[in-house]
């Protein structure tokens, strides 16, 4: 990937984030735009191209989760990654269910950053090559493995699978894995922890160096990890729905939270 070629808008009313994103990105090489409101954001996305959109949610005007809605609505399709200091597991998974592909708290690190620029622009890159398919007249390939009808995730990212005994496997969408480098290490949380659904529930380490966490799509009591993906991680990338299962948990209120999931019957490329 090189960075010059990719453009970012950064939309917060904090000085200091925007002087963040601009120093710790376009220290990478991206080109980094602003913009102190949504309002002109939109405007500025409405003619201009970007790679990727990081917008704060609590603003004056228009909130983040408005400023989704009104991008959707105009077609503009840069992905979203949303970032506030008023950091809940509510509003991760509001942000993901409005259509952002990521949530980033602050403060953040420049290694938290750096992951969800990478997983945007790639995202971005995915969807156009999809596009470009749709509209060639040679064989299609598959350019990622959609998750299994039965299943449901939490934004792109995250997947469960419910057993006939209540039990639910957890795991991680092909979607996910295709816009990070090769996997090199997974770090798992142990058996009798809780998931929280929402928050980080593993760590997966590329070999580009970054470190991209996962966040759960269900909260609940771990009954079992996969410990296999410790020792070889590149399982979760050769069967990510199957075998490359992540955690097998209890979950603590499977009802209420579902709602909060997209059903993959929906996701047939």
């Amino acid at each position: 990937m090189n960075p010059g070629k990719y453009n970012i808008l950064i939309v917060d009313d904090e000085d200091i984030i925007i002087d963040a994103v601009i120093k710790i990105a376009g220290g990478e090489g991206y080109s980094v735009d602003t913009s102190k409101s949504a309002p002109a954001a939109i405007e500025k996305a409405r003619h201009n191209i970007y790679d990727l959109i990081i917008t704060d949610i609590m603003m004056p005007e228009m909130d983040g989760f408005q400023f989704i809605e009104h991008v959707k609505k105009l077609s503009i399709k840069s992905p979203i990654v949303v970032t506030t200091g008023y950091s809940t597991v509510e509003m991760a998974v509001k942000a993901l269910s409005k259509g952002a592909i990521a949530y980033l708290s602050k403060p953040f690190t420049t290694e938290e950053l750096i992951s969800v620029i990478k997983r945007g622009i790639a995202f971005k890159q995915i969807e156009e090559e999809i596009e470009k398919e749709q509209f060639s007249s040679e064989s299609p390939h598959i350019v990622y493995v959609p998750c299994p009808p039965k299943y449901y995730r939490l934004g792109y990212s995250s997947w469960i699978n419910i057993g006939n005994e209540g039990l639910v496997l957890v795991g991680v969408t092909d979607l996910y894995l295709k816009t990070i480098e090769s996997v090199t290490n997974i770090e798992l949380m142990s058996p009798e922890e809780n998931l929280i659904q929402g928050s980080s529930c593993a760590f997966i380490s590329t070999s580009d160096g970054c470190v991209h966490q996962l966040l759960s799509p269900l909260s609940g009591l771990i009954i079992d990890s996969n410990e296999q993906l410790l020792t070889e991680p590149s399982l979760i990338e050769k069967d990510p729905y199957f075998r490359g299962w992540i955690y097998k948990i209890i979950p603590s209120d499977l009802d209420n939270e579902l709602k909060n999931l997209s059903s993959c019957s929906m996701d047939r490329i």
